[in-house]
């Protein structure tokens, strides 16, 4: 098959360009034209894009604009750093290219509606990242269909990620957050209820086809000293109601390499008038048990001690966890559920404008956990 998309990379190493710049690359009708970023980034960032590109083996263009005119282009993977890449999607949507996404979309209500604007006024195709193309979601999606549960009453979501050491944290004060928040990602830490939180409030969405129009939510830290040390939480809760008045909760965030048995819990609760299912990622599965050296967290990284990436991993040498051996159905790339949409003419299930709703959500959620109040959606603009 001739590759009928090609692909342009924005940012490179120590993001989720590792997985994603991978996964297009393993599609046949894709292929990769250049890795690129905007012309001032700082040292450190040009040398990781400049080493995800030679394993890539594609050129590195360190001038984004110059990268989008190349007519090659049709489609943008873009992983910029939250802060930068409102501004980079952008720029991407004007030079009419189809745009791949991070997850979230942005941090900010205003970069949220700007994209929107650029992407429908450019006419592209857009994709964030998400759960809805996995078969577990899928399987929720047809459960909800089936009518099974009779009347839906409620709906709970909980997606943990089982990375980092734990432990480390001092408890017993109680987090303050901050509002608006300013740093999203950290070489050491992250927000946890944006990178995680943003799969169940999407899921839920996609799920119902509802809006949220109430959220509460509580941001804390329990475990790591590294968010800790940034002030930014490693976990969150969320209460809130859709706009028919269905209550819905969230558990989100990362609770260290020994707290799960495979790398962390996804799963949906779906509470109806006639039955309660629980849809799990980690079900069915096989749990095995024998006298082989029992598995351990990997060494610390010094420029990953949380295990956010793909490389920092393989460096450190880090070892499957043996004790679960899930049994699902073969899960769909991402990045070719996006390829189907386009090769179809149909934009994304969660594309931009959907996508834009969790950044809404979000805030609200930061907002709330700030105030602790309840905050009302849809937001002032």
């Amino acid at each position: 098959m001739n590759p009928r998309y090609g692909v342009l990379c924005v940012s490179g190493s120590h993001t989720h360009q590792e997985g994603y710049a991978a996964a297009f690359a393993a599609d046949a009708r894709a292929r990769l034209i250049a890795l690129t970023d905007e012309a001032n980034v700082d040292r450190r960032r040009r040398d990781l894009n400049e080493r995800l590109a030679k394993q890539l083996g594609i050129p590195y263009i360190p001038d984004l604009d110059k990268a989008l005119g190349n007519k090659d282009v049709n489609l943008v993977c873009s992983c910029a750093p939250p802060e930068r890449r409102g501004r980079i999607a952008v720029r991407c949507a004007q030079a009419r290219k189809h745009l791949y996404l991070d997850k979230s979309l942005v941090p900010q209500l205003r970069e949220a509606d700007d994209l929107v604007a650029a992407v429908q006024k450019a006419g592209v195709k857009s994709h964030m990242f998400s759960f809805i193309s996995q078969p577990w979601a899928r399987a929720a999606k047809r459960v909800l269909e089936s009518k099974r549960l009779g009347t839906l009453l409620a709906i709970h979501a909980d997606t943990f990620f089982s990375k980092g050491r734990t432990g480390t944290a001092t408890l017993g004060q109680r987090r303050r957050e901050e509002y608006p928040p300013q740093r999203h990602q950290l070489v050491e830490a992250k927000r946890e209820m944006d990178n995680c939180g943003i799969y169940p409030i999407t899921l839920i969405r996609w799920l119902t086809g509802r809006r949220y129009r109430s959220v509460y939510c509580v941001t804390g830290n329990y475990f790591f000293q590294e968010h800790q040390k940034h002030n930014v939480e490693d976990f969150g809760l969320i209460s809130a109601t859709l706009d028919d008045g269905l209550p819905v909760t969230i558990g989100s965030g990362r609770y260290g390499w020994t707290s799960h048995p495979a790398f962390g819990a996804n799963r949906i609760v779906l509470v109806g008038s006639e039955q309660t299912i629980v849809v799990d990622a980690n079900r069915p599965r096989l749990q095995v048990y024998t006298d082989e050296t029992p598995w351990t967290p990997p060494n610390t990284h010094k420029e990953d001690p949380m295990g956010f990436w793909q490389s920092t991993m393989q460096e450190v040498h880090l070892r499957p966890k043996p004790t679960w051996t899930i049994f699902n159905s073969a899960a769909q790339a991402d990045a070719a559920y996006f390829l189907d949409r386009l090769d179809a003419n149909r934009d994304s299930e969660l594309n931009a404008v959907e996508a834009a709703h969790g950044t809404e959500v979000l805030v609200a959620a930061y907002r709330s956990a700030a105030n602790r109040e309840m905050v009302t959606l849809p937001l002032a603009r």
